[in-house]
């Protein structure tokens, strides 16, 4: 891990990372997403996994939610928005969606992860002091959306 690497401090359990892994300068890993906080009143969470042999690039930001297969090579100032698949290399950025389409795309998410008892408290959070035990069922549940 080189410097100016970011890995999410908030949900950092969220995150397995494997060997002969390496983090190129800035390169941020994040396992939660704030953008959904102001619409729906809920950060989504989810695990992210990064597999053996990978290469992250100078600048990359993974997202929550990714896997990242063996043998992977992540461009410089890419962002990982879907699983990579082994033996690969992939890089740069696009548009994939329209704000509204996002929005509307989080909001059947939460109300899929209410139904499925995946919606947490603030208590699942570092600033909520969150437990060991509920990191564990945060992980189990793959994740969620956290107030």
């Amino acid at each position: 891990m080189q410097q100016g690497c970011i890995i999410d401090d908030s949900h950092c359990w969220m995150i397995t990372i494997g060997d002969n892994v390496t983090l190129a300068p800035n390169v941020h890993i994040l396992a939660h997403d704030a953008s959904t906080k102001q619409e729906l009143g809920y950060t989504l969470v989810k695990p992210v996994k990064i597999g053996n042999n990978v290469f992250i690039g100078a600048g990359s930001i993974i997202l929550p939610g990714v896997t990242i297969g063996n043998r992977v090579i992540i461009g410089a100032g890419s962002v990982v928005t879907k699983d990579i698949p082994s033996n690969s290399v992939a890089c740069g950025n696009k548009i994939i969606k329209s704000y509204d389409q996002y929005i509307e795309e989080k909001q059947r998410g939460l109300e899929m992860a209410m139904t499925e008892g995946r919606v947490f408290d603030e208590s699942y959070t570092i600033l909520g002091l969150i437990t060991d035990e509920k990191k564990k069922e945060l992980k189990e549940k793959k994740g969620g959306f956290v107030v």
